[in-house]
């Protein structure tokens, strides 16, 4: 066994028949839940999973699949969640994972075994089993290229979470395949809470669940939470249990920031910021209604180079399975994000592949887009690059309005607004309206340039 593992699950036996996780309505207990992990354990011995085999564990956010990562991990696997994927993208993480055991379980707790046949022996796998220590492989969005496989120490990630403090009921809003969901859960059973879970996640389904299920704690990205205020949500469910609002994974646009502190004033919102290749960091923010932030804490370390943030952390991953890992000389991380500084706070601007050179001049999505939201009838907004022969590059955006317009009316007030609010090489050359989603299933801004 696996003593990492072992002080975890000990400690959640302590929380006895506590709320541990809500799934379809249905309350589970941490008693139930560890008698979920007994259950796996023993068809984990009667299928030939044994330590250090990449087990891929697919199913939706359940009591069975929590109980199931909890069980690969006590047992030294090296877990791979994964959600419902289209065929050939699922048969491309398969094959970059190296995955030897798929393990598929339904709501109903049923669960599918296959052997792929396939023996992983990919060199950061083979350290993990020559120190006995259970992994986790988590793929990155690939909204740009092909998905990365980071590959992390579970022990290492299980080491962050410390002794319970204050029980909380927080919305698992990130699926397990994202360091989100991972942080989600772990972090509530650590301290005792109950994690709820949720079928939909459009705004009335995360609300309808916030509100029956007396939520305290909201963990989302900026583009849902823009989501739920075109939506009119707020004004059909209740909201009063609800104390924090956390949100990451991209750039917050300041307007619509500052919209939710109107509409939620008895809300706190935090800005937080991880990545799958070195975890959630400690964060805190200057105040409610501003994107400026302090990084770091015990295990983290930053510095800043070009104006591009490098982090150090105890949990970093190993490496990537199908890329070179960015990591320095000295073990800080190339995070590719440009941000600026004011003393011990930073400001995010976005990724640096995201910038968009327009003769010479940057301009950073997030800035035109917050402009663009300013615009009566406009949405949502995505900014992107696209070639021109000219300038290299020129801006445009994509517009989801909230009533129908002629598109040329909606670009020359779009022309007008920005020429009164931005320098004009940042001023989108092109204005398209599209009423298709602008955002992957987890919740991020999509942005492509051609």
């Amino acid at each position: 066994m696996f003593l990492v593992s072992h002080v975890f699950l000990d400690r959640l036996r302590g929380f006895g028949d506590a709320e541990a996780v809500v799934f379809n309505g249905l309350s589970h207990s941490y008693a139930e839940l560890l008698v979920e992990v007994d259950v796996w354990r023993h068809h984990f011995a009667a299928n030939g999973v044994r330590p250090g085999r990449v087990v891929v564990l697919a199913g939706p956010s359940s009591p069975y699949t929590c109980a199931g990562l909890l069980a690969l991990v006590d047992l030294g696997a090296i877990v791979v969640p994964l959600t419902d994927l289209p065929p050939a993208k699922r048969a491309e993480f398969h094959e970059v994972a190296e995955v030897e055991v798929v393990v598929t379980v339904d709501g109903h707790g049923n669960r599918r075994f296959e052997h792929t046949g396939r023996r992983a022996g990919h060199e950061l796998y083979r350290s993990l089993r020559e120190a006995g220590r259970p992994g986790l492989v988590l793929f990155s969005s690939g909204t740009s290229g092909r998905s990365k496989a980071a590959v992390l120490d579970f022990a290492r990630v299980l080491a962050r979470y410390g002794p319970p403090t204050r029980p909380q009921r927080i919305l698992s809003f990130l699926n397990l395949d994202h360091i989100g969901g991972i942080n989600t859960l772990l972090h509530t059973l650590s301290q005792g809470g109950a994690v709820v879970t949720v079928d939909s996640r459009t705004p009335d389904g995360v609300l309808a669940a916030v509100a029956e299920h007396r939520v305290e704690v909201l963990p989302t990205t900026p583009t849902f939470l823009n989501m739920v205020l075109i939506s009119g949500a707020l004004d059909r469910h209740a909201t009063d249990s609800l104390r924090l609002v956390t949100y990451g994974t991209e750039p917050m646009p300041p307007l619509t920031l500052q919209r939710l502190v109107a509409v939620l004033p008895g809300v706190r919102f935090k800005q937080t910021y991880g990545l799958s290749e070195l975890g959630i960091l400690p964060t805190r923010s200057r105040s409610d209604g501003e994107l400026w932030v302090k990084l770091g804490g015990a295990g983290f370390e930053h510095k800043i180079v070009d104006n591009v943030l490098w982090i150090r952390s105890d949990m970093a991953m190993l490496g990537y399975l199908n890329a070179p890992a960015p990591f320095d000389e000295d073990g800080f991380f190339n995070t590719q994000d440009v941000v600026e500084t004011d003393g011990e706070y930073v400001r995010i601007l976005g990724r640096r592949s995201e910038i968009i050179n327009v003769g010479g001049e940057k301009v950073y999505p997030a800035e035109v887009e917050n402009v663009l939201l300013e615009i009566p009838n406009v949405a949502e907004a995505t900014v992107s690059g696209r070639r021109s022969p000219v300038t290299g590059m020129v801006v445009m955006a994509t517009l989801r309005l909230v009533e129908p317009e002629d598109g040329r009316a909606v670009s020359r007030r779009v022309r007008a607004h920005c020429r009164r609010r931005l320098e004009a090489f940042k001023i989108p050359a092109l204005v398209e309206v599209s009423a298709a989603d602008q955002h992957s299933d987890r919740f991020k801004k999509i942005r492509g340039a051609a």
